[in-house]
């Protein structure tokens, strides 16, 4: 009987360690005395078939992505980066089948028009939930 008791503190103990980790897991080439890095100019260069080339970092924090709203219009093809500047967060755009972790970028081609959501991927903390944003393509 005390070793279930005991096994069962242990894996709740790990439970909250994990679950806790996001939300205090800082990178560490990110100084709290420098500043957040920016985000590169968005770029317009030819794309090679048709379009423009948008090049965009995200920078993901608890619980934010900025920027949260990105444009961009059919055909274009847009270079996404993520940047975590505070946790460890994932940008996830479904409709496009994008799945970012720190420092990733990826190059998509922007075929259909509408407002796609993308979110945080990794579960990061209380703030999770509403960690959102819209790409829209027009």
């Amino acid at each position: 009987m005390k070793k279930s008791i005991w096994l069962l503190a242990i894996v709740a103990a790990i439970a909250m360690f994990a679950l806790s980790a996001c939300a205090t897991k800082n990178n560490a080439n990110v100084s709290p005395s420098s500043p957040p890095p920016s985000s590169p100019p968005a770029g317009t260069s030819p794309a090679a078939g048709g379009g423009a080339v948008k090049e965009v970092t995200v920078n993901a924090s608890n619980w934010k992505f900025e920027p949260n709203e990105i444009t961009a219009n059919v055909g274009d093809t847009l270079k996404l980066t993520l940047n975590n500047t505070q946790g460890a967060h994932g940008l996830e755009i479904p409709d496009f089948g994008v799945n970012l972790k720190n420092g990733d970028t990826k190059e998509i081609k922007l075929d259909k028009a509408g407002s796609f959501e993308f979110h945080c991927s990794i579960q990061c903390g209380q703030g999770h939930d509403s960690m959102t944003g819209a790409l829209i393509v027009q």
